[in-house]
């Protein structure tokens, strides 16, 4: 498939940098546990998982209105629920922090994951392209969501 013929990822006219909440999973390019196992219902990182799961913290710190509410990784993917707050253009200088659509974040967390775990030995490693999201439409969907992130390592070999 050609470049001209990829699927788009993102809901078209959707302006992500409005507030919201997102269901977000990104693959690693290659299968395989990449990040750690699943051993009995748990998942048991090892540094690259704790690399991936150090920097979802890091984009949730980072970045003024991006929240992140749940979030796991597995062995070869990471989920999670991120909340973009509707706060302004970004180009207040009086916040410490920097505003960040998702398409934004989600990259600058891909990227900085990547460099810290080439760091860690493994030269090799990338994130599959784009990423999936969902955009979390009501409460019951959300619980939904939320509970599907808990319950993933034990529904793992599923």
């Amino acid at each position: 498939m050609g470049i001209g013929n990829r699927k788009l990822n993102r809901l078209s006219k959707w302006d992500y940098s409005s507030g919201g909440y997102y269901f977000v999973t990104i693959c690693a390019g290659s299968h395989g546990d990449v990040f750690g196992e699943v051993v009995d219902g748990n998942m048991i990182l090892n540094e690259y998982g704790r690399i991936v799961w150090n920097q979802g913290k890091w984009m949730a710190d980072r970045y003024f209105n991006i929240k992140l509410d749940s979030m796991i990784v597995m062995p070869d993917h990471w989920h999670g629920i991120v909340i973009v707050s509707n706060v302004g253009n970004g180009r207040d200088r009086s916040v410490q922090k920097i505003n960040k659509s998702l398409p934004s974040a989600i990259g600058a967390f891909k990227t900085t994951s990547s460099k810290l775990i080439h760091r860690s030995g493994n030269i090799n490693f990338k994130w599959q392209k784009s990423y999936h999201d969902r955009i979390i439409r009501n409460s019951e969907e959300y619980e939904r969501i939320r509970k599907y992130i808990r319950n993933n390592p034990i529904n793992w070999k599923k």
